[in-house]
C-alpha cells in the first residue's frame, strides 16, 4: 500500500502531527502509520557549501582569490544533522512513498529548509503543502482536509534561495576581504552591518551631544500644580537663567486669574496585537530578557505547551476565519487572574474591528494569541508564566472597548504670564482593566517630555475664578542626549529603519516587509553581534565596542545602510509572486559582490587592536585580546586562523554579602575566587563553605562548577552573519 511522506521543520512538530495522524509506530527518525509516515528536519539539515568546496585554492584565505563567485551553488549536508538527513533521506527512496507533505513552518525561510533537503535527496515525486499557523489539534487536522499544491509555492522557493545566495555572495566575500586586508576576525552582511550602523551611529550621537542648562517654572495654588508656558510659542523651557529670574521677581506674591477652562472626553484605542518583535520588546522593557531568550521561551509555549499561536510572526493582524475561534480560546484563558475580564468579555458580543482583523495585513501568519488548548499555570516555569502572561493580557485587551477618559486643562493668567494645569478623570477603563494596574505603557519614550506632567486631579474650578499661588520656584534642568539603544529598542529601530531611507520607492518597499531581518532572525543577529564583539550589554543598555566602531568605518559605504535589503526586499517580492526572473537578481548580485570586494582592497585605511593585552599566545606567540564574552571576559588570540581562547572570568549569580551585587569569579583551580566591583573578594572554598554553614542550599559547588561547564561552551568568535555561513570555520 502506497504512503504519503509528512516533512515537518524539528522533532516536535513532527511528534504532535504524527499523534494527530494516528502515526504511532516508531521508526529511525521517524513515525509510521497506515496512511501516512512522518518524518522531520532538525532547522536546516542541508545548507549552501563553504568557499573550499569550489575548489582548493579557496582553503586559503588570499585576498587575490576574490570575488568568489560560483556559476552553480552547491548544497551540502550539515555534518552535525547528517545523520536525520540520512534518515529523511532513505525514506524519500522508499518505493512505498508516492507522495510528500511539506509540514515545514509556512513561510519562505521554512519552504527552504524542506526545498534544498528534497533537491539534496533528488525527490521527483508529487508535492503538497501544509500551512497553518498554530500546533493544536484542530489547525493540523483542517490544514490536512486543505492541503495546496507544491508547485503553488514554486515562486516562494526561488525568492527565499534568491535571498540565500545573494547573503553568501555579498557576505562570504567581503568578510573574506575585510579579514584578509586587515588580518582581524571581522565579517559583515547586509543585515548585520545595518544594525551595528545603528549602534554606533547612536554612540556618535551621544558622544557629539553638548548639554544645555535650562529653567521651567512652577507655581503651586490650592492642591495641584501649573507650569510656565510661553504665550508667544508655547514652550516650557527657558534657556535664559536671567529671564527666569526676573518673572520669577514679578510673580512671586501675586494670585492668578482663570481665564479657560476646557474638557475634553478622549478615548485611547486598545493596543495591537503582538508580533514577534514587539513582545521581544515588551519582554526586555519589562523583564530584561533578551530577544534570543524570549524566543526560546515562544518556541517552547508553542511547541510543547501548545498554549500560543505560531511566534515568529511579523504580523499584528488576525484573519477573518480566526474570528470565529475567538470564544474557544477566551474560554481557554478563562482561569487565574484572566477568569473576570475572560469572562465579561465571553458575554459582550465580539465586534472585531479592521484594527484587529485584517486579511491584507497578514502574509504567511497571524498576531501571535492563545490557542483553545487548557493551561495549567502551575506547570510554567516563571520565564514561561510571564511571556505568557503578557500574550494574555495583551490578547484580552485587544478584545476589549476603548480605554475613556476626561482631559481638563486649565488655564491662569498670572501677571500676563500663562499657566496651565491638567487633570484627567477616569470614565471607562475599558482595555486598561487588563492590566489590573500593570505598567500599561506600550513604548520606551525615546523623547523627553517638555515637562513633568503628572496625572492630577484638580478642584472644581470656574473661568473667572481667582485663585492664591502658595509658591513659584524654578527648576533648573539639562537638556539630555538620546539614549543608548537597548534591546527593546534596538529591535524597534531594526523593524522601522525606513526613515535611515531617502528613496520614496525603496523607503515604501521596506515598509512593506519587515525591516532589517525578519521576527525569526533578529534576535540571532543581535546575538552574533555581541559574540563578535562588535558590541556589548551594559545593564540593559547596548555600546559599541572598538571592534564595532572601526568596523564600520571600514565597510563599504552601500552596507551600511537598510536600503540595501530595502531593493533586495522589493525584488524578492517580484519574484515570489512570479514577476520577476530569479537569474536577473543573481546577476546583478554577483556584480555587486565584486564592487564590494574591490571596494575593500583599495580603502587606505587601517584596523587598530586596543584591547591588546602583554600576554602571549600559548599556540602562536602573537598577544592576545581581552575581550568581554556572553558571561565574562575571555582571552582571545588576535590571529585568525589561530582562534585561541581562554576564560578569565564568568558572571555568577553569587550575591555579594557587603553590597548584594553579583559577583564574578576569576582565576584557575584552586585559586578561583569571587571578586565584586565594591571591592569584597572572596575565594570559592570559603564561599562554598560559607553558604553551606548557613544552609541556604541555593549556591553550592554543584551550580559554581555549571557556571564554570557553561563558560568552556560560549559561542563561537566569529560567527556569520546568516544561516549560511552559520558554520563557517576560519581554518588554515
Amino acid at each position: 500500500m502506497k504512503k504519503i511522506l509528512v516533512l515537518a521543520e524539528k522533532p516536535s512538530v513532527g511528534r504532535e502531527i504524527a499523534r494527530v495522524l494516528g502515526c504511532n509506530q516508531k521508526g529511525n527518525g521517524c513515525f509510521i502509520g497506515s496512511q501516512y509516515i512522518v518524518t522531520w528536519a532538525l532547522g536546516h539539515l542541508v545548507t549552501l557549501a563553504d568557499p573550499e568546496a569550489y575548489g582548493d585554492r579557496y582553503k586559503s584565505w588570499r585576498i587575490e582569490d576574490l570575488p568568489m563567485l560560483p556559476a552553480k551553488m552547491e548544497l551540502v549536508v550539515i555534518k552535525e544533522t547528517s545523520k536525520q538527513y540520512s534518515a529523511v533521506k532513505q525514506l524519500l527512496r522508499q518505493a512505498d512513498i508516492d507522495e510528500l507533505v511539506i509540514a515545514t513552518d509556512a513561510g519562505r525561510e521554512g519552504e527552504l529548509v524542506a526545498r534544498w533537503i528534497l533537491q539534496k535527496a533528488g525527490w521527483h515525486k508529487p508535492i503538497k503543502r501544509l500551512w497553518i499557523s498554530s500546533q493544536t489539534d484542530k489547525a493540523i487536522k483542517e490544514g490536512f482536509k486543505n492541503l495546496k499544491p507544491g508547485q503553488n509555492y514554486e515562486n516562494l522557493y526561488a525568492a527565499a534561495e534568491c535571498r540565500a545566495h545573494a547573503d553568501w555572495y555579498v557576505g562570504i566575500n567581503v568578510t573574506r576581504a575585510l579579514t584578509c586586508k586587515y588580518n582581524a576576525q571581522l565579517s559583515a552582511g547586509r543585515v548585520q552591518t545595518p544594525t551595528l550602523a545603528l549602534v554606533v551611529e547612536r554612540e556618535n550621537e551621544i558622544k557629539r551631544f553638548v548639554p544645555k542648562e535650562y529653567w521651567t517654572i512652577q507655581a503651586f495654588a490650592q492642591g495641584f500644580f501649573l507650569h510656565w508656558q510661553d504665550k508667544n510659542n508655547g514652550q516650557t523651557r527657558l534657556f535664559d537663567v536671567h529671564k527666569a529670574e526676573s518673572l520669577l521677581a514679578n510673580l512671586r506674591g501675586q494670585s492668578g486669574l482663570i481665564t479657560d477652562i476646557k474638557k475634553e472626553g478622549k478615548k485611547e484605542l486598545p493596543p495591537l496585537a503582538y508580533d514577534l518583535t514587539e513582545l521581544q520588546r515588551d519582554a526586555n522593557r519589562k523583564y530584561g530578557y533578551s530577544a534570543k531568550k524570549t524566543s526560546s521561551i515562544m518556541q517552547q509555549l508553542y511547541e510543547h505547551y501548545k498554549i500560543v499561536t505560531y511566534p515568529r510572526t511579523d504580523s499584528r493582524y488576525l484573519t477573518e476565519d480566526i474570528v470565529s475561534t475567538l470564544p474557544e480560546r477566551l474560554k481557554a484563558v478563562e482561569i487565574g487572574p484572566y477568569a473576570k475580564l475572560a469572562r465579561t468579555i465571553l458575554h459582550t458580543k465580539i465586534m472585531p474591528t479592521k484594527r484587529l482583523v485584517d486579511n491584507a495585513k497578514v502574509s504567511d501568519h497571524h498576531a501571535i494569541i492563545p490557542t483553545e488548548e487548557y493551561v495549567n499555570l502551575a506547570k510554567l516555569s516563571q520565564d514561561e508564566y510571564r511571556i505568557y502572561d503578557l500574550i494574555v493580557r495583551r490578547f484580552l485587551a485587544v478584545l476589549s472597548p476603548a480605554f475613556e477618559y476626561e482631559q481638563t486643562t486649565v488655564k491662569v493668567d498670572i501677571q500676563g504670564e500663562i499657566f496651565t494645569a491638567k487633570g484627567k478623570i477616569v470614565k471607562h477603563k475599558g482595555w486598561r482593566s487588563a492590566y489590573d494596574g500593570r505598567d500599561t505603557e506600550l513604548e520606551e519614550d525615546e523623547h523627553e517630555k517638555e515637562y513633568d506632567e503628572k496625572e492630577q486631579s484638580l478642584p472644581d474650578l470656574k473661568v473667572k475664578d481667582r485663585i492664591n499661588i502658595l509658591s513659584i520656584k524654578s527648576i533648573a534642568g539639562q537638556t539630555k542626549p538620546p539614549k543608548h539603544y537597548t534591546e527593546a529598542t534596538l529591535l524597534s529601530a531594526m523593524e522601522h529603519p525606513e526613515h535611515k531611507i531617502e528613496n520614496e520607492a525603496l523607503r515604501e518597499a521596506l515598509e512593506k516587509t519587515s525591516g532589517l531581518g525578519t521576527p525569526a532572525t533578529r534576535a540571532d543577529i543581535i546575538e552574533k553581534l555581541f559574540n563578535s564583539f562588535y558590541m556589548e550589554r551594559r545593564g540593559k543598555e547596548i555600546i559599541p565596542t572598538s571592534k564595532g566602531v572601526q568596523l564600520i568605518d571600514l565597510v563599504p559605504s552601500e552596507l551600511k545602510s537598510p536600503e540595501l535589503t530595502a531593493k533586495w526586499e522589493r525584488e524578492l517580492s517580484e519574484i515570489s509572486k512570479g514577476r520577476e526572473k530569479r537569474q536577473n537578481f543573481i546577476h546583478g548580485i554577483t556584480g555587486y559582490a565584486g564592487h564590494l570586494v574591490s571596494e575593500v582592497i583599495a580603502s587606505s585605511q587601517t584596523f587598530n587592536h586596543d584591547n591588546l593585552t602583554r600576554i602571549k599566545c600559548p599556540n602562536c606567540g602573537k598577544y592576545l585580546l581581552q575581550v568581554k564574552g556572553k558571561r565574562g571576559e575571555m582571552l582571545v588570540c588576535q590571529d585568525r586562523e589561530c582562534g585561541y581562547r581562554h576564560g578569565i572570568s564568568v558572571h555568577s549569580n553569587a550575591r555579594c554579602p557587603q553590597c548584594h551585587k553579583k559577583m564574578e569569579l576569576r582565576g584557575e583551580g584552586e585559586q578561583r575566587i569571587f571578586t565584586c566591583t565594591c571591592g569584597y573578594r572572596e575565594r570559592l572554598s570559603a564561599f562554598t563553605q560559607r553558604r553551606e554553614l548557613e544552609g541556604n542550599g541555593k549556591v553550592n559547588k554543584k551550580e559554581v562548577q555549571k557556571y564554570m561547564q557553561n563558560q568552556k561552551k560560549d559561542v563561537p568568535l566569529n560567527t556569520a552573519f546568516a544561516d549560511a555561513l552559520a558554520k563557517l570555520n576560519l581554518k588554515k
